[in-house]
């Protein structure tokens, strides 16, 4: 595929993967043609390694870019040639997130490349974990490292969950929030 295609599934500019392939920093192989067209293979020997990011909220969009970035470096320092990076905006609670469910379906797919285990989803990583090793994929997390505050969000999150079943979305937040204040006191 050529150069611009593969930079625009990747979420980054033209310039930035022309960039990377001047340097020969593209983490995967890429030929120029005599036109001056630059071809990126796009699966490698049977590889198709896709790098997962993902942000709770759209005032954490520009966050992606840096998972995206961080992850695209990890994948680089362990030769494993990146095909394709799905990103999107949802909770890691919803488990009808569209392009995860597509992503998962995915057939070819033999690696997913995620910084850390909480942006595939909060709960039962593990199950999905398992699954995909049955099927022969990888999950690959770059950060092994747990955060700090996890627990504390973890609860926030459940207990959001449960009060947009009961009261409606559009305050459940608050309403999570005002729960934990209450269980502080």
């Amino acid at each position: 595929m050529k150069l611009s295609d593969w930079a625009k599934k990747q979420g980054i500019s033209y310039r930035t993967a022309w960039n990377h392939f001047r340097s020969g920093k593209l983490p995967v192989p890429a030929r120029q043609l005599p036109t001056g067209t630059i071809i990126v293979d796009d699966v490698i020997n049977g590889t198709k390694a896709v790098i997962y990011a993902r942000v709770s909220s759209s005032d954490q969009k520009k966050d992606l870019e840096g998972q995206i970035n961080r992850c695209l470096n990890f994948a680089n320092s362990q030769g494993i040639p990146v095909s394709n990076t799905v990103f999107e905006i949802g909770s890691g609670m919803n488990g009808k997130r569209k392009k995860l469910l597509q992503l998962l379906a995915d057939p070819e797919m033999t690696h997913i490349i995620v910084e850390h285990r909480d942006r595939l989803m909060l709960f039962g990583s593990e199950f999905v974990e398992a699954s995909l090793s049955a099927r022969g994929v990888k999950l690959v997390i770059a950060d092994q490292s747990e955060l700090t505050d996890d627990l504390v969000q973890d609860m926030i999150s459940v207990l959001t969950s449960f009060c947009a079943r009961l009261y409606g979305r559009r305050s459940a937040k608050n309403r999570a929030h005002k729960a934990m204040e209450a269980t502080k006191a």
